[in-house]
């Protein structure tokens, strides 16, 4: 079963393609993502790995979690499921 991990405090310069080759040699990844801000493109500094093997999921959040990269600590640890958010936009009050 696959396992999903969140991925903190990243650099903002980071790319999908860099996150990949970082976590890649603990196992078989499935979707690598990084979050950028709709407008700028650029990274909001977090993401997500999925690992298809739970004691390669396992092994990353033990190495990782807290390791410098490009001067940051970064936070590892197993994804909390999405959580269901209201649909539409701003309220604005009224009566």
């Amino acid at each position: 079963m696959a396992v999903r991990l969140y991925v903190g405090n990243l650099p903002y310069n980071i790319t999908q393609t860099r996150l990949q080759e970082i976590f890649s040699p603990f196992g078989a990844l499935g979707e690598v993502t990084v979050i950028s801000d709709k407008f700028s493109g650029r990274s909001k500094g977090f993401g997500f790995v999925e690992f298809e093997d739970a004691e390669a999921a396992k092994s990353a959040i033990e190495k990782m979690n807290g390791a410098d990269l490009d001067g940051r600590n970064i936070i590892v640890n197993e994804a909390r499921p999405k959580e269901d958010r209201p649909a539409g936009g701003r309220s604005f009050g009224g009566r």
